[in-house]
C-alpha cells in the first residue's frame, strides 16, 4: 500500500464496509481525545491543520486520472473534519483545566452532528463537495466539522444557560 493510499484511507479504515465515512469519523475520536491528553487544544489544532495538508495530498494522489474524485475509501478528511468538531470541547478542557471525557455528552453531539452535516451537505459544504477536486473532499468536511462545532457550542449554551441557570 502506498503512502498516500495509508493517509487517505486513514491506515485502511477506509475499507470498512458499510458506512467507511461513519467509521473515519469513530476511529478520529480516540485520536483527538490523545492530541488533546498530551498538548490541549493547540496539538489539536495542529492536528487539524496537519490533517488536512496530508488529506489534501493523498486524496489528490489517489484521484489523480480518475473520475471519482471522492471515492468512499478515502476517509482523512472525515478525521479532520470530525476534529475541528471536537474543537469546543477541547477549549472547554484546555482553558478550564478540567477532563475532557467529562464532556461526553458533547462528544455525542459532535459526532452526531458531523455526520448529519457531512451525509446532508448543506450550503458550502455542498459547494464545497461539488468541486470535483481533492480540496473540495477535504474542505467539504472541515465546512462540515465547522457546522457541527457552532452547534455543539449551540447546545451547551441551551444547556448551561437555559435549562440549568
Amino acid at each position: 500500500m502506498t503512502l498516500a493510499k495509508l493517509i487517505a484511507t486513514v491506515l485502511g479504515v477506509g475499507y470498512i464496509r458499510p458506512a467507511s465515512g461513519t467509521w473515519g469519523s469513530l476511529v478520529a475520536l480516540p485520536w483527538a481525545w490523545l492530541l488533546h491528553v498530551i498538548g490541549g487544544l493547540p496539538l489539536l489544532i495542529a492536528g487539524i491543520v496537519l490533517t488536512f495538508a496530508a488529506g489534501w495530498w493523498a486524496t489528490a494522489r489517489m484521484t489523480a486520472g480518475s473520475a471519482d474524485h471522492d471515492p468512499s475509501e478515502i476517509v482523512i478528511d472525515e478525521v479532520a473534519g470530525q476534529w475541528v468538531a471536537l474543537m469546543p470541547l477541547s477549549y472547554a478542557s484546555w482553558t478550564m483545566d478540567m477532563n475532557i471525557l467529562v464532556m461526553w455528552p458533547g462528544w455525542i453531539a459532535a459526532f452526531a452532528l458531523f455526520r448529519l452535516f457531512d451525509i446532508w451537505k448543506p450550503l458550502i459544504i455542498g459547494w464545497a463537495d461539488r468541486r470535483g477536486d481533492a480540496l473540495g473532499v477535504m474542505l467539504d468536511d472541515i465546512f462540515a466539522g465547522i457546522f457541527a462545532l457552532l452547534g455543539v457550542i449551540a447546545l451547551a449554551v441551551l444547556y448551561h444557560v437555559y435549562l440549568f441557570a
